[in-house]
């Protein structure tokens, strides 16, 4: 038998280095985190009372100075933001280092986009009142430190996303095991430019807070798919076969 025969050719799993833990560990943290992230605004807009309207009122308000049950999305924000931060440096750069300069700045941008520095520090960013209490206009809102940096975080908390979408889907190109979700990522980043040009454009009719909570949640799914995506290039090799075996009966 002809020697060259007998030796598989190595895989893009085999090209790539087995992960640290760190890669699986916050990959999970950053799937859960989100998922309880976006339980958390469906719910909270139960107990903001019967002025309320989820269709032209933002999340933002739900956590202002005053608002009911401020703390706990306040909490949850601000963990989900943690996790985003430290999964971008810790699981998402080890499995991209080979996008080059692409991969770098996907990595930075999602740490720096709305979903990361931007819930990290929710604490800083309440708005003065909630519209919802009597006599609080979006003026007050925005009148303070905390509004102030909520309006401008989140404007470029978003384009960071963004950015981070469109270099994503460069860099994948590059990385053994990941060009077939090049495609997909760029089709979800064009989706969040349309949301986010629909959310500046209708505010004057009162849809702003529908188009921000698409946004939430399409950039939530777009996360955990993410984490998803990093687990399974992670899984240990008896899982992969277990999985392929089981595909196979099937």
């Amino acid at each position: 038998m002809d020697r060259t025969t007998s030796v598989s050719a190595p895989t893009a799993r085999d090209a790539v280095a087995e992960p640290s833990p760190h890669v699986r560990r916050w990959a999970w943290a950053v799937l859960l985190t989100h998922i309880v992230f976006t339980a958390s605004w469906l719910l909270a807009a139960a107990w903001q009372g019967p002025r309320y309207n989820v269709f032209s009122q933002t999340i933002s308000d739900m956590y202002a100075d005053g608002a009911p049950g401020a703390w706990f999305l306040i909490i949850v924000f601000t963990l989900s933001g943690l996790a985003l931060v430290v999964f971008a440096r810790a699981s998402l750069w080890p499995r991209l280092r080979q996008g080059g300069t692409p991969a770098k700045a996907a990595v930075l941008l999602l740490a720096l986009s709305i979903f990361g520095l931007g819930d990290l520090l929710s604490p800083f960013e309440r708005e003065g009142c909630p519209i919802a209490a009597r006599g609080c206009t979006s003026d007050l809102q925005t009148a303070t430190f905390g509004g102030a940096l909520d309006t401008v975080l989140s404007t470029l908390g978003v384009v960071a996303l963004i950015a981070a979408g469109f270099c994503l889907a460069s860099a994948t190109k590059r990385v053994p095991g990941w060009s077939d979700y090049t495609r997909a990522t760029r089709r979800a980043t064009i989706a969040m430019i349309v949301l986010f040009v629909l959310d500046g454009a209708t505010q004057s009719i009162g849809l702003s807070g529908m188009f921000e909570r698409l946004i939430a949640l399409a950039g939530a799914v777009a996360i955990i798919t993410l984490a998803r995506i990093v687990l399974r290039t992670t899984a240990p090799r008896g899982a992969e076969e277990s999985n392929g075996s089981s595909g196979l009966r099937s």
